[in-house]
């Protein structure tokens, strides 16, 4: 794997890296999907799944096949790390997993 750093954008459902990337890396495309922009600006791009890594952890992640200049991780690739963002001292921080059930006694 190859070090990178990157714009964490909560605001973003996906993470999106460059094509460019994904190509040396020889990561496919699996279709396309419209995006919306903050900008309010909209357009169709390339989807696959990734293997990122954060500090000692890998997991394989949406991605969206972005231009070259785009280096971001959303809000799934931070849900499925356990990760929750700490604006006070600008670092992602773990988050437990949730319990799904009540958990109780019966």
């Amino acid at each position: 794997m190859r070090p990178l750093e990157a714009v964490v954008d909560t605001g973003a459902s996906d993470s999106m890296f460059p094509a460019s990337l994904f190509e040396e890396l020889h990561i496919e495309p699996q279709g396309t999907y419209p995006c919306r922009y903050a900008n309010g600006e909209t357009d169709t791009r390339a989807y696959g799944a990734a293997a990122i890594r954060i500090g000692e952890q890998t997991n394989i992640c949406p991605v969206i096949f972005g231009p070259d200049n785009q280096f971001l991780l959303g809000s799934t690739t931070l849900e499925i790390f356990k990760l929750a963002v700490d604006p006070v001292g600008q670092e992602l921080i773990p988050v437990p997993a949730l319990r799904f059930g009540w958990g109780g006694p019966l």
